[in-house]
């Protein structure tokens, strides 16, 4: 994503963002905002919406018909794959607002990149009817990097060529080592890159012809994005082709990770929570959102725990006058009584003073947590919900010990 303060150069707008004598206008300004308003909005949009095929297909063959182990197995791990793609890119949005963008680095296997990248970009391909061939490397191969961010790379790639390329066209994806080099290389059988526009291909917007990106629907900002996170990643990006009408073909090179780093981490999906956890609590969760509220009472009923539910303020003080739960997790954003004020409510109940508050919230920044803290609760988490903190805070629920906040997510 862009990093702020990052902006996409003018071109032929710069000549009305600024009078005669150099100095741009009020309205000149602002009508700079608005664009840039609007440029930020389409990133977005863009970024936020590629992994939302893939668990569209997912949850489409679930409902179709009562699925067998190997179809959950495979439409679950995409759900899960996928949603922790979107968190990492809301989550990215603050970094952006900060100027940061932190890459997550680790040893990642090529082949679940290219895996990753097929899923997102599936409903692009299906709809042109693409041809898609992809070679994976012949040996084990990895890279040390950031999962989601070069899966978002390939990704960006793949739908590239799915929009320059005629419906029925060919594309290929392909991984392999050259070296102590990964090289990961998408090709298609599309428009291509007239000559003129090689040298300025990862530009925000070409300012000579139309942009390829934009030629069949794109918002033109994905080889951009490609560009800078390769970079981040300390390899290099190229493109290529014999010009217009004889297709393209984009390499991405990045170091080999160490042997002596370890096994590629290609690590299994995290277990669903067994039964029996090591303490058994007693949880009230809070939520006005319905899917979330039973969603997560039913995985902590899984890992062996009490558990009651409320959607409202009201609700919750009834029913953890009768329920008398060791542990209440609330949203913040809760009807009539928010989250803050539903704790000081609790925490004011005299059998209540041990009990373990969660805030689990989508607003995270210092101020929201701050305030949590002031308003009673224990720990602050952000959803969607790392079931392994939360795991933690559950066994240390019935300790003697004083409760500390083991998590700031």
């Amino acid at each position: 994503m862009l990093s702020a303060g990052s902006a996409p150069a003018l071109g032929c707008h710069e000549a009305c963002l600024t009078e005669r004598r150099g100095a741009p206008s009020g309205q000149a300004l602002l009508h700079e905002a608005d664009e840039r308003t609007n440029e930020f909005l389409e990133i977005l949009a863009h970024e936020l919406r590629n992994p939302l095929g893939p668990i569209r297909h997912a949850v489409k063959i679930l409902r179709a018909r009562t699925p067998t182990p190997d179809e959950l197995n495979w439409a679950t791990n995409i759900i899960e794959r996928q949603t922790e793609h979107l968190t990492r890119l809301v989550e990215d949005l603050l970094d952006v607002s900060r100027g940061t963008i932190e890459l997550r680095r680790e040893r990642v296997d090529v082949a679940s990149i290219l895996k990753g990248a097929v899923e997102a970009s599936s409903a692009l391909m299906e709809r042109n009817g693409h041809q898609l061939k992809v070679i994976t490397p012949a040996q084990p191969l990895s890279v040390e990097g950031d999962l989601t961010r070069l899966t978002q790379v390939v990704t960006n790639l793949l739908d590239n060529a799915g929009r320059c390329t005629d419906p029925g066209g060919k594309i290929w994806l392909a991984g392999e080592r050259e070296g102590d080099t990964a090289v990961i290389r998408v090709k298609d059988s599309g428009i291509g890159i007239p000559l003129e526009m090689l040298p300025r291909i990862f530009d925000m917007f070409p300012h000579s012809g139309p942009s390829l990106e934009r030629s069949q629907g794109g918002l033109g900002v994905g080889l951009a994005l490609v560009e800078r996170l390769v970079k981040l990643h300390g390899g290099t990006v190229t493109a290529s082709s014999a010009g217009a009408g004889e297709g393209s073909q984009f390499i991405i090179r990045l170091p080999v990770a160490p042997a002596q780093k370890g096994a590629a981490t290609d690590r299994p999906p995290p277990e669903v929570p067994r039964r029996a956890a090591a303490s058994r609590c007693r949880v009230l969760v809070v939520d006005d959102n319905l899917d979330s509220v039973d969603s997560l009472a039913t995985l902590l009923r899984m890992m062996g725990h009490e558990v009651e539910t409320a959607s409202d303020a009201e609700a919750a003080l009834h029913k953890a006058e009768e329920f008398r739960p060791g542990v209440a997790i609330l949203d913040i954003g809760l009807p009539k009584v928010n989250g803050y004020d539903l704790a000081k409510q609790i925490r004011q109940r005299p059998w209540a003073k041990e009990v373990v508050l969660v805030a689990l919230t989508g607003w995270g920044q210092a101020q929201h947590r701050l305030r949590s803290q002031e308003s009673g609760f224990n720990h602050h988490l952000n959803t969607p919900v790392e079931f392994d903190v939360l795991q933690q805070i559950l066994a240390a629920a019935d300790t003697s010990l004083p409760h500390r906040n083991v998590a700031a997510r």
